[in-house]
């Protein structure tokens, strides 16, 4: 029996996300980013296709690398101006009954007492439909904008994470029984403090005593994405996310799949308790002479400085300093994302990257699938890499909005239906549920070894 994929919608709270420039074609409407209706529209498109989610962006700071400043991520609307993306979500909840929401926030720049609050309550909301992604952070310029003076060593930043992870799954898995929250009218008891649990923790960074502000959620814990996949970021995942989200090339995506999925045995885990995303850009028609026009017409929008604004940032490189047929090699750099600068350089040793060619608009940079087709085309594309690289899903990269997801529903779903891999109805139930078949966090994960009856005596006390 085929595998069925997941799909997700890849979008962030501003006018430019992966693409620079894109905003400026007639047909989108992402210059409306601060508008709900937009929000809106794209959130019933996706659940009318019966995508998974739709996973949201983020990053803090700008993009300031690329000659020293932030002006052309300014001038081409490149991730900013950026707006808050968890706030969106309660609308597009509230017209929608099964998508889900996955949703970007750093490890490095959150607190994590008020990072648990903020999910179980987004968790309530939408009945278990949020996923967290979680990132560790990596721009200069946000953690000045912080107060700190510099970014964390790479690898640091993942010990740091490590901690928070602990910190949170306290909070979310061991402060609260599932039955403290009484809401007993007759006998004027809320909740039973007996049962809600202090949580105190002393760790290398953080330190709290307190309780969870919020009574359980449906899935107590959000479904976790992991966006890293340098070395410590592959280990990272391969204790605590059950969705892992990359942008490589088929052959990298394979081998970082199986380095992730070894090392989950390590951590008590199955192969099976990890599932990996790859970002996809689509541009699809009904024939093929149709989709290469339509390539052409949106790569006439695309800002080249925007792009580059973004490439530097990403990688910590400033390619202002470069020409354009200089080759890019690899730097390592505190500040920067190690996978990806690894995938244009070390591990794509038989092809040299050159400037002009990451700010095209292409499969540049270990971008992953960049697919313009037809629906057929498509579809014989996306299955090759869930074949090929044992991929699981998803995340389309925004484009033209909402017209390419409106095309991707409209021609590439059904297609994927015919073949049998793809939904033709959602399952009930939470998100984590959809994937894994239960609400909660699965047994051998190890955030369940925080629930109050694994350890009573290692999680809390009673609150008085």
């Amino acid at each position: 029996m085929p595998k069925e994929i997941a799909i997700n919608a890849f979008h962030m709270n501003a006018p430019g996300h992966s693409w620079a420039g894109l905003w400026t074609h007639p047909a989108d409407r992402a210059i409306d980013y601060t508008d709900l209706d937009f929000w809106i529209t794209i959130a019933r498109t996706a659940e009318r296709g019966l995508l998974d989610g739709i996973f949201l962006a983020d990053v803090s700071g700008v993009y300031d690398v690329y000659k020293g400043s932030p002006d052309a991520a300014l001038a081409a609307g490149a991730q900013i101006p950026s707006n808050d993306p968890s706030v969106l979500i309660s609308a597009m909840a509230a017209a929608t009954q099964n998508l889900g929401f996955g949703v970007t926030a750093s490890v490095g720049y959150e607190q994590p007492y008020y990072l648990a609050r903020r999910f179980s309550t987004l968790d309530h909301l939408t009945k278990g439909r949020v996923a967290w992604n979680i990132v560790t952070g990596y721009l200069e310029s946000g953690v000045k904008a912080l107060g700190d003076t510099a970014v964390r060593d790479h690898d640091q930043r993942y010990d740091r994470a490590d901690e928070f992870l602990d910190l949170v799954y306290k909070l979310w898995e061991g402060s609260w029984e599932d039955d403290a929250a009484a809401r007993d009218k007759v006998g004027r008891v809320f909740a039973r403090p007996e049962k809600v649990h202090r949580i105190s923790h002393h760790g290398t960074y953080f330190d709290l005593d307190a309780i969870h502000l919020s009574e359980p959620s449906p899935q107590r814990t959000p479904l976790l994405y992991q966006a890293g996949t340098s070395a410590r970021g592959r280990a990272f995942a391969a204790r605590h996310a059950e969705c892992v989200f990359t942008n490589q090339s088929k052959k990298q995506l394979t081998e970082s799949a199986v380095d992730i999925r070894r090392r989950a045995i390590g951590f008590g885990r199955h192969p099976d308790d990890i599932r990996i995303f790859v970002g996809a850009t689509v541009i699809v028609a009904p024939t093929e002479a149709e989709a290469r026009d339509k390539y052409e017409e949106y790569r006439s929008h695309l800002d080249v400085k925007g792009a580059l604004a973004l490439l530097s940032g990403w990688t910590g490189i400033d390619f202002g300093d470069y020409g354009p047929d200089d080759p890019v090699r690899f730097v390592k750099n505190n500040n920067s994302v190690q996978s990806k600068l690894e995938a244009m350089t070390i591990r794509s040793a038989d092809r040299v990257w050159r400037v002009r060619d990451l700010a095209d608009f292409g499969e540049v940079g270990g971008r992953g699938p960049f697919i313009v087709g037809t629906p057929s085309q498509v579809a014989d594309e996306l299955l090759a890499w869930v074949d090929e690289a044992g991929v699981d899903g998803f995340n389309l990269t925004r484009v033209v909005e909402p017209r390419n997801l409106e095309d991707f529903v409209d021609l590439v779903v059904p297609e994927l239906q015919n073949r049998g891999v793809f939904k033709t109805a959602y399952r009930p139930g939470p998100l984590r549920e959809k994937f894994f078949g239960h609400a909660r966090l699965g047994p051998r994960h190890p955030g369940r070894a925080f629930r109050y009856d694994a350890h009573p005596a290692t999680v809390g006390i009673p609150a008085e």
